[in-house]
């Protein structure tokens, strides 16, 4: 059996990450595929620090069960909190929360509130998820994978990538902490907010601090639209799609660049290295969740994301498995230039 090994790029989006579960479920049921590095954030992060515990706990069967559990764990604690699909979501937008009194409500609230003023206890439910669901000790030393996760320095603006040994559940928080929900995260003296802002996920982790030059980016935010937005609703959820898609077309475009130059014989292939990219998305069935859908975690919906992430993952290897260690499977300039 031929294994090939591969790097990937998980994107941050919620409880769209439970998209990126499934996808982790099906690569991880391919015994010819192996990951040597994972570069995430926010919920990319998330699911990069349990798939990670997980193979060093047991394995691919271990980081598969690892995955389910922590999912379920995000659906119970989500459970207790106001934020449910009214019965007419459910009829008339599938998951979204658009009509939801509770949503309406804490929305318009977070646009005139801070988090410090909302929640000055300063709780979240994903630590209690996390804490549940990871053992950060044995992380500390698990090297079966290696880590990269981002977060964006408040202060300065700058991306920070916290490496394997360093994760911890407020690195993980950091790189989830979107500024008009929570209190940024505090990690030796600097105050962190999500990594997306600066790289959703970042690639060059990957290229500097991996030897597998194939990298598989995991898309959960839709490039494109469809249509023009109207409603305000719609606008807000088409800015963050772009802003936190930003970063990430940047990183192709210099990707493409370098390509060319080593292509053309300008750079050394002993100092630069060729990157292969390959794309996994569902760009279509993305399209039609809105923002406020990144907030439901009912264990239906988380489900049928991770349904969807099988099926695209068990297309992509179907079609693209031979071209791994050899070349892209995406046109870069067709897709970000």
């Amino acid at each position: 059996m031929q294994v090939k090994r591969i790097n990937l790029a998980l994107q941050g989006g919620g409880a769209h990450g439970a998209y990126t579960w499934g996808v982790l479920d099906r690569l991880l049921e391919d015994e010819r595929l192996e990951v040597e590095a994972i570069s995430g954030t926010s919920a990319g992060a998330m699911n990069a620090a349990v798939f990670a515990d997980g193979m060093g706990r047991g394995g691919r069967d271990e980081a598969r069960r690892a995955l389910d559990a922590f999912w379920a764990n995000i659906s119970q604690a989500s459970q207790v909190g106001p934020l449910q699909p009214s019965p007419f979501d459910q009829f008339a937008s599938g998951w979204n929360l658009d009509h939801s009194a509770a949503f309406v409500a804490f929305d318009m609230l977070t646009r005139m509130l801070s988090p410090y003023q909302l929640n000055p206890m300063n709780l979240n439910p994903l630590r209690g998820a996390l804490e549940k669901s990871v053992d950060f000790k044995r992380l500390e030393t698990c090297r079966a994978v290696k880590l990269f996760i981002s977060a964006t320095n408040v202060k300065t603006g700058k991306i920070r990538v916290f490496t394997s040994g360093e994760i911890t559940p407020d690195v993980l928080l950091a790189s989830a902490c979107l500024p008009f929900l929570f209190q940024a995260v505090t990690i030796d003296g600097e105050p962190y907010w999500d990594g997306g802002y600066m790289g959703n996920p970042a690639i060059f982790p990957l290229i500097y601090g991996a030897d597998t030059a194939d990298v598989v980016i995991v898309q959960i935010n839709p490039l494109g639209c469809d249509r023009v937005p109207t409603t305000a609703t719609e606008i807000m959820n088409r800015v963050n799609e772009i802003s936190f898609n930003s970063s990430l077309m940047r990183e192709m475009r210099a990707i493409s660049f370098v390509t060319d130059l080593i292509d053309a014989g300008k750079l050394d292939t002993k100092t630069y290295k060729r990157i292969n990219v390959h794309w996994i998305e569902a760009e279509q069935q993305m399209k039609g969740l809105g923002v406020s859908s990144k907030m439901n975690a009912r264990m239906d919906f988380l489900l049928h994301l991770k349904a969807i992430g099988r099926e695209v993952a068990d297309a992509w290897i179907a079609a693209h498995f031979d071209a791994i260690g050899h070349r892209s499977t995406i046109d870069i300039k067709e897709k970000f230039l």
